[in-house]
């Protein structure tokens, strides 16, 4: 809380957030198990996740879309081969009200995709599922570690290189 001019304790405005839209903005299956003709006693699966986020302003006041973006590759871990590359762009569309603006970028980042996920996850599940596959359930993901990744990752890149003297 902060003090208003006459002294008073000035109220904090209350955290307000809701969920307008949920949606697929792309999704992509390849199957090359299908296609090769692998039986399934010869597969391994190994599976590799990749996520990334964006965020952005909406022209509505209080408005953000959230897209959270997965990148999942099985290879069969006996051949090396691929068995199949699942991507899924899933978003959301966000009111929120009584955020700070120094708060915002990482509560866009770190909770709204945290609201998102179980519905991505579902879907990465029953897409695998339908694929031939055994159904993928994605591992809780820690949005906090790729934001603070991320941070990292651009403060290394914007450090200026060392430059020797001649």
């Amino acid at each position: 809380m902060t003090d208003a001019p006459n002294g008073a304790p000035q109220p904090q405005q209350q955290l307000k957030m809701s969920i307008l839209a949920q949606f697929v903005r792309d999704m992509s299956f390849e199957n090359a198990v299908a296609l090769k003709g692998l039986q399934s006693a010869e597969v391994q699966p190994e599976m590799q996740v990749q996520v990334s986020l964006d965020a952005r302003k909406r022209p509505a006041e209080n408005q953000f879309e959230v897209i959270t973006k997965f990148k999942i590759t099985a290879t069969n871990k006996a051949t090396n081969t691929a068995l199949y590359l699942l991507e899924v762009d899933y978003g959301g569309i966000f009111h929120i009200e009584g955020v700070p603006d120094d708060q915002m970028h990482p509560f866009l980042l770190i909770e709204c995709p945290r609201q998102l996920f179980p519905f991505v996850r579902r879907i990465v599940s029953d897409v695998t599922r339908d694929g031939g596959f055994p159904p993928f359930n994605l591992d809780p993901v820690d949005f906090v570690g790729l934001y603070r990744a991320e941070l990292a990752r651009r403060a290394e890149a914007e450090k200026p290189a060392d430059v020797p003297l001649s």
